[in-house]
């Protein structure tokens, strides 16, 4: 008997990609003011499309705050997400809250100090 053939591979990425670009719009829509200037990072689909983790980061406003609403207007973009996607099973979603920028730019001024520190000594050498 052969073994079933897989779904293409890439096609993960597709939907990833798609519920993306459609989760920002239903984004931009929504009326919470605890949800300040949110960017998508990226999203992680579970193989049988059952969850998807969306990575964000906040320009302005809190993040924590950004994540709670998010979160609880998941219900809501999900069935937004239905309407706009042609999948069977569309994704349970779980908002996290990416703090990469953050730490980048922590990285940064840690480097500046230690950059400047450095030519201090230099000079005084």
């Amino acid at each position: 008997m052969a073994a079933k053939k897989s779904s293409s591979p890439n096609r993960g990425f597709k939907v990833a990609d798609q519920i993306q670009r459609d989760l920002t719009e239903l984004i931009r829509d929504l009326k919470d003011p605890r949800i300040g200037m949110v960017t998508l990072q990226g999203v992680e689909v579970t193989p049988d499309y059952a969850h998807a983790k969306v990575f964000f980061s906040v320009l302005i406003g809190d993040g924590e705050a950004s994540e709670e609403a998010l979160n609880q207007a998941a219900g809501f973009l999900r069935n937004g997400l239905f309407k706009r996607l042609h999948i069977h099973t569309v994704p349970t979603l779980h908002f996290v809250y990416d703090r990469t920028t953050e730490k980048a730019a922590d990285m940064n001024a840690l480097i500046a100090r230690a950059v400047a520190s450095r030519s201090k000594d230099d000079d005084a050498a």
